[in-house]
C-alpha cells in the first residue's frame, strides 16, 4: 500500500533492488520492455455454453448454525450459478437444450447426496437448501460435486464446503462471508450473534496509535468499524495495548503480515531492513499464533502490492495455504496494484482482494518521479494504466475488471472486492492530497462497483478526509443492511458523471451518487425510476431540494427513498 516501495529495498529469498513496477521498467536509461502477464480474454464461441457453478452460502459453517443464521431462510443453502454465455470462461460447455429452460441440479459429498433441485438456466445464486446434520464438522474441507442434467445432457462442478468444530480454546472468534452478497459476519463476543460488517476504516500508522491510544475511540465513535495498523509490531507489548484497547472501544482488527524487521547485526541494532512477513512461514506462524486468539480478529492481510513488486507468483498462494491450517476461522486478503499483471496468480491467495487506484492529483501519462511517459508496457506514475486525468473514472473500471475477472475464473462464489481510497498526498507521484469531497467519490464509487469494504490509506489523514470519512462511515451504518442483506437486489446507473447505485430492500431503496467530475449537475429521482418519501442520510456537497438532488464539483449524496 505504502507509495516508497517503489524505491525500498526489498528482502525476500536475496537482497534485490525493485527496478520494475507491475513488471515494467520505469527509469529512464531502462528499455521499454513489455511487461507480459495480462489476464486472457476469454475466447468466443459460435454456440451456446454453460458454465455450471456451485459454493455453500456461508464460509465457513459451525455446528450453531445447525438452525440458523441471522434468521435468514436460507442461509444453509448451496449457491448454484448456471449462465448461459458465448464466452469460453472457466468451467463452460457446449449445451444444446432448446425446449428445457432448467437444470435438476444434484449436490453430494463423497457419493452421498446432500441436496437437490431444479434450478432456472441462467440462474443467480439460486440456493439449494441443505442440513448440515448430514455432515461431522472437520477441519478438512468437503469437497462437493455438483451434477446438473437434462434431457440427455449433463455437466458437473466441483467447489469446497468448509464445516468446522466449534471454536478451539486458542481462536478467539470467527469472520464468516456470506456468499449471497460477500459480506462478512462477524461479533466481538462469543456471546453476542453473528452481525453484518461493512468495513470502513484506515491503514493506520502504528506509531501514532501507540502514542495516544484514546484516537482508537475517537475512530468508533466517528463511526469506524476497522482499523488496519500498519507494522512493523517490534514492540509486542505496545501492539497488545493497542490491540487490547481496540475490544475495550469494540473495533475490528484487520492484522497486517507485510513487513518485520530484519536485522543485520545484533549488535548493531539500529542497522535493519524489513523483510516481507508474509512470505516467511516462520513468521507467519509466529504472527498467526500470536493474534488469533483476539476477539476482535476480522481478517488477515498477507501481500502488499505483490503484483507491484513482482512477488513470486506463488507467494499469496502458499501462505493463504499456511493460514488456513493455522486459522480457517478468518478470511484472507490482500490489494493488488496494477491493472493487469498476473491477476489469477496473486489473487489465488485470497479470499478477499482489494484495489487501490491512486489517480488525485497525479500526471497519469507522464511521470513526476521518473521523467518519463507511462504507457501499458513502460513507466510509473502512480496509478498503473490510468486514463481517467483529472477524474475518478479508472476506479470504477478497476472494479469492474476485478469483478469480470473473477467471473471468468468462476470464482464469483468464492471472493468478494474492497476498495482502498487516497487519503494521502503532498509527496513523491501525488503532488497533493485529496479533498474530504474527493476522499467520499472514491468510496461511493467502489461501493457502487462492488465493493463491501473501504480501508483508505492512511491515518493519520488531513482533517478535511477525516471528517468526510466521518461522515460516510456514520451514514454506512445506517444503511449498510440495504446493502449487505441477501434479500436486497441491485441496480447500477450512470448519467453523465454521475454514479449511481440503488439498493432496494423491501419498499425502501437506498440511493449512493455521486458525480465524479469538476463542474455542478442536477439529477431527478425519477430519472433513476426511485419515487417516494426521499430522507437524506449523507450530504457532501450535494443536496436533496424535493426530489432534485443539487451536486456540486465531486458532490456525492446518500438517499433512503421509501415507497408510498
Amino acid at each position: 500500500m505504502a507509495p516508497n516501495l517503489r524505491t525500498l529495498l526489498l528482502v525476500s529469498a536475496s537482497f534485490v533492488s525493485a527496478q520494475t513496477w507491475c513488471g515494467k521498467n520505469y527509469m529512464s536509461s531502462s528499455p521499454i520492455v513489455p511487461p507480459g502477464g495480462q489476464f486472457a480474454i476469454p475466447e468466443a464461441s459460435t454456440s451456446p455454453l454453460l458454465a455450471l457453478r456451485c459454493g455453500p452460502a456461508i464460509k465457513p459453517y459451525l455446528p450453531e448454525d445447525a438452525g440458523s443464521v441471522l434468521g435468514d431462510p436460507t442461509p444453509i443453502a448451496i449457491l448454484v450459478d448456471t449462465p448461459i454465455t458465448f464466452d469460453k470462461i472457466t468451467g463452460a460447455s457446449e449445451i444444446s437444450l432448446p425446449d428445457t429452460s432448467s437444470l435438476i441440479v444434484t449436490v453430494s459429498v463423497d457419493g452421498t447426496i446432500l441436496t437437490s433441485g431444479r434450478v432456472p438456466l441462467n440462474a443467480s445464486k439460486h440456493a439449494l437448501e441443505f442440513s448440515l446434520d448430514a455432515l461431522e464438522p472437520r477441519t478438512e474441507a468437503f469437497t462437493i460435486t455438483c451434477t446438473g442434467t437434462a434431457a440427455g445432457f449433463e455437466t458437473t462442478s466441483t467447489a469446497e464446503l468448509i464445516y468446522l468444530a466449534s471454536l478451539p480454546s486458542d481462536i478467539g472468534g470467527a469472520t464468516r462471508m456470506d456468499m449471497r452478497t460477500g459480506a462478512l459476519l462477524s461479533r466481538l463476543s462469543s456471546h453476542a450473534p453473528f452481525e453484518r460488517v461493512f468495513p470502513i476504516g484506515f491503514y493506520t500508522n502504528f506509531d501514532y496509535l501507540v502514542r495516544n491510544l484514546s484516537v482508537l475511540g475517537e475512530l468508533k465513535e466517528q463511526g469506524f468499524t476497522v482499523v488496519h495498523p500498519i507494522p512493523t509490531f517490534d514492540n509486542l507489548t505496545a501492539l497488545s495495548e493497542v490491540l487490547d484497547e481496540m475490544e475495550r472501544v469494540g473495533l475490528y482488527l484487520m492484522y497486517d503480515m507485510r513487513w518485520y524487521v530484519l536485522r543485520i547485526f545484533h549488535a548493531c541494532p539500529s542497522l535493519h531492513l524489513r523483510a516481507r512477513t508474509y512470505m516467511n512461514t516462520t513468521a507467519v506462524t509466529e504472527e498467526v499464533n500470536r493474534i488469533k486468539s483476539r476477539p476482535s480478529l476480522l481478517l488477515w492481510y498477507t501481500a502488499d502490492e505483490p503484483d507491484g513488486t513482482s512477488d513470486p507468483l506463488n507467494a499469496t498462494a502458499l501462505t493463504y495455504s499456511l493460514i488456513r491450517s493455522l486459522d480457517p476461522y478468518h478470511p484472507v486478503s490482500l490489494v493488488l496494484n496494477c491493472e493487469n499483471y498476473f491477476f489469477t496468480e496473486y489473487s489465488e491467495g485470497a479470499d478477499i482482494l482489494m484495489q487501490d487506484t491512486y489517480e488525485v492529483g497525479n500526471n497519469l501519462s507522464f511521470s513526476s518521479e521518473w521523467g518519463t511517459v507511462c504507457t501499458e508496457e513502460y513507466g510509473d506514475c502512480g496509478c498503473d494504466n490510468c486514463v481517467d486525468q483529472d477524474g475518478f473514472g479508472d476506479i470504477s473500471v478497476r472494479m469492474d475488471e476485478f469483478a469480470e475477472r473473477i467471473w471468468d475464473n468462476g470464482w464469483e462464489l468464492e471472493k468478494a472486492v474492497w476498495t482502498v481510497p487516497q487519503a494521502f498526498g503532498n509527496g513523491q507521484y501525488w503532488p497533493r492530497i485529496p479533498t474530504g469531497k474527493e476522499f467520499v467519490v472514491q468510496g461511493i464509487v467502489g461501493i457502487n462497483h462492488g465493493g463491501l469494504g473501504v480501508v483508505s490509506w492512511d491515518d493519520p489523514t488531513s482533517d478535511d478526509i477525516k471528517a468526510s470519512a466521518s461522515a460516510l462511515a456514520l451514514a454506512l451504518v445506517t444503511v449498510k443492511d440495504s446493502i449487505l442483506d441477501p434479500a436486497r437486489t441491485f441496480t447500477h446507473r450512470k448519467l453523465g458523471d454521475v454514479d449511481v447505485g440503488l439498493w432496494t430492500l423491501g419498499k425502501k431503496t437506498l440511493v449512493m451518487a455521486t458525480n465524479m467530475g469538476y463542474q455542478t449537475v442536477n439529477l431527478s429521482l425519477s430519472d433513476i425510476g426511485s419515487k417516494g418519501k426521499a430522507t437524506q442520510v449523507l450530504n457532501s456537497g450535494a443536496t436533496l431540494t424535493g426530489s432534485t438532488v443539487l451536486f456540486e464539483e465531486v458532490g456525492s449524496a446518500v438517499i433512503l427513498i421509501s415507497a408510498k
